[in-house]
């Protein structure tokens, strides 16, 4: 059994490599030295920022608030916002479906003032069912479910501050 699941994977190796799949890699970006402006207490901004230190040894992160001049780029989360939005009740008016949204606006720009990603909303939203006798557990799987949402936009985040081919337009 294992020798005909070795040999099934063998065989199907060179497929793989002929549809175009390939790992993602470690993403490459065009500046060396990145700021990240964001309001106080943000999680997508230091979940971004735990990512990009972990993403590329060459990409040197800016902490010093006063001086966000000296980066080549600087990243600024203009907002980020979630809402907890009620999308069916039952006859009784009782909320029975819930859908989490969460909202991120930013933007890159250059310290000479030149936006290489204008500014950009993200979204996210994710449906979860309601009830009232478990409303503890339905609350931590809300807390899970936002976290979810922040790491997918970091994600994309990540994905597009790599597509950037040049900080001059």
């Amino acid at each position: 059994m294992q020798k005909r699941t070795l040999l099934t994977a063998l065989a199907l190796a060179p497929l793989l490599g002929a549809c175009g799949f390939r790992l993602r890699g470690v993403p490459s970006f065009v500046f060396s030295s990145l700021y990240i402006q964001a309001p106080r207490g943000s999680l997508v901004a230091r979940e971004l920022q735990r990512n990009l230190a972990s993403a590329s040894d060459k990409l040197k992160l800016m902490r010093d608030p006063d001086s966000p001049d000296q980066a080549e780029a600087i990243f600024e989360l203009i907002s980020e916002r979630q809402e907890r939005y009620i999308v069916g009740m039952n006859a009784a008016g009782q909320i029975r479906e819930l859908q989490l949204r969460l909202f991120v606006r930013f933007r890159l720009k250059t310290p000479n003032g030149d936006e290489p990603i204008a500014e950009t909303e993200i979204r996210q939203h994710r449906d979860v069912t309601y009830n009232e006798t478990q409303a503890l557990s339905k609350e931590a799987e809300e807390a899970m479910l936002y976290k979810d949402m922040r790491t997918d936009i970091v994600q994309q985040l990540l994905r597009r501050l790599a597509a950037v081919k040049s900080l001059t337009p």
